[in-house]
């Protein structure tokens, strides 16, 4: 029989062996999972740290990402204008090899071919607050432009006097959002579309948008409005028409929810922003990728939401909430 030593070296040998085993098993489960993570690209139109609408929807994406345990890259560039970056990024991800690939394309027909290129290559595609001029996504997770255009335009209208002129400035030229928001805005005036003077593209830029609005200013001497189609547009032209004195004379609406844009608000340099649920927009974004990669039957278009948010009903809970999206989050 053996005696208590050989025992006791035994019982440490055969325990060594199990620690072994168990270490080796725990790292190959964590190297397993890893490898089953899907690996999702998402290149939004702009990673501009200074806008509200996309920080937030990259926020949005994030955290689908983490819930939905996917490994998610976000890449891209510094301004909505960067169309040819965009193609150049949308390319590299195709290398890659994602599993799904979410884009939110700055032009509706420049990025089409690429777009093209990578779903004809088996990456699946989600497109995020615009679409192309394909419809080759597998599904759409965006705001109803038309509809919150119109809806704006349909406020506005209700703003304006007889004798008013009305200057648009729009975001991109022949990004989708600022033609179904165009189309929209005109549908909703009504009989006053032919109030419209001008229309301009900032180019995305606060200080471009800023610019234009102190032109329309000097150049149309009965402006009572300025519309605004995104954040840089809408921010641009509420900065010049308050620095200049003119909140009493022409009115600004526009589109999106910054905290600059809440301020103006409340200042009474904006009457109405319809504000988008990008967060909301980010998230369902991540989460039709995660149903695609789980083969569950897809939604192709999901409306995000919006909402016409005035001096009115700014105070109301549900709309403080649509407006401060991170506050009581964990």
């Amino acid at each position: 029989m053996m005696n208590d030593k050989i025992k006791k070296r035994v019982m440490i040998l055969l325990l060594g062996i199990l620690s072994f085993s168990l270490a080796i098993y725990a790292i190959r489960g964590v190297h397993d999972q890893e490898e089953d993570r899907k690996k999702v690209i998402f290149i939004p139109k702009t990673l501009d740290k200074t806008n509200g609408f996309w920080t937030s929807l990259i926020e949005g994406a994030r955290l689908g990402a983490e819930e939905f345990n996917i490994d998610l890259e976000v890449v891209g560039g510094l301004s909505e204008e960067e169309v040819e970056e965009q193609i150049d990024y949308i390319q590299k991800s195709i290398e890659k090899k994602p599993d799904v690939l979410l884009v939110a394309p700055c032009s509706y027909s420049e990025t089409a071919d690429v777009l093209k290129e990578a779903v004809q290559k088996g990456v699946r595609l989600v497109l995020i607050d615009s679409v192309i001029e394909y419809d080759i996504s597998t599904a759409i997770v965006a705001t109803d432009n038309y509809a919150a255009g119109k809806e704006l335009g349909h406020y506005a209208k209700s703003l304006l006097e007889k004798e008013n002129e009305i200057g648009i400035i729009a975001h991109v030229k022949g990004a989708s959002t600022a033609i179904e928001r165009e189309a929209g805005i005109r549908k909703g005036l009504g009989e006053k579309e032919e109030m419209i003077q001008d229309v301009v593209f900032c180019g995305s830029s606060y200080n471009k948008a800023y610019d234009q609005a102190k032109k329309m200013i000097e150049q149309y001497p009965k402006l009572g409005m300025i519309m605004g189609t995104n954040e840089y547009a809408s921010v641009g032209a509420a900065r010049a028409v308050k620095e200049l004195g003119m909140s009493n004379k022409v009115k600004v609406v526009g589109f999106d929810n910054s905290i600059e844009e809440i301020k103006l608000l409340e200042e009474g340099v904006f009457q109405g922003i319809v504000i988008q649920k990008p967060f909301n927009m980010g998230y369902l974004g991540m989460k039709q990728a995660n149903d695609i990669l789980e083969g569950k039957s897809i939604k192709k278009n999901t409306d995000s939401g919006c909402k016409l948010i005035t001096e009115d009903n700014l105070y109301e809970e549900e709309n403080q909430k649509l407006l401060y999206p991170f506050v009581g989050q964990e």
